[in-house]
């Protein structure tokens, strides 16, 4: 099964891409009026099967759900929701470790913070089988 795993953020939103067991960062795009048809098109291209959108808690989670909805009614793509607590954090200190400099790790840590949401969502859909 093919899933985008999803950062959402008010300016930016993270993409990353799993076909199995592990997740890799794909790309970062801008959060814009257009963002629902972009994603659209971006499923299409890698035949993504479901969505894991990180659910922050607060007044941007409310925002994500309204996001998650509008998903749905455009692309008839299944989603989770997956906590995405201290992702960010895990997502610049991989970045870190792996030596990517800091130009980089501004310009992906979207990307990256949304394979580490998409990585946790794999490792619980393992565990609990």
């Amino acid at each position: 099964m093919i899933i985008l795993g999803i950062d959402y953020g008010l300016s930016k939103i993270g993409l990353a891409i799993s076909e199995g067991e592990l997740a890799q960062p794909l790309m970062v795009i801008q959060n814009s009026e257009k963002i629902i048809g972009e994603i659209f098109k971006i499923c299409q291209k890698y035949q993504i099967e479901k969505l894991v959108i990180g659910l922050p808690e607060g007044s941007l989670g409310e925002k994500v759900k309204e996001f998650a909805g509008q998903l749905l009614l455009s692309t008839k793509i299944i989603f989770e929701f997956q906590d995405e607590t201290l992702t960010t954090r895990q997502a610049l200190a991989k970045m870190i470790e792996a030596k990517k400099g800091k130009k980089i790790r501004r310009s992906l840590k979207d990307a990256f913070a949304a394979a580490c949401i998409l990585q946790e969502y794999l490792e619980e859909r393992r565990r609990d089988v």
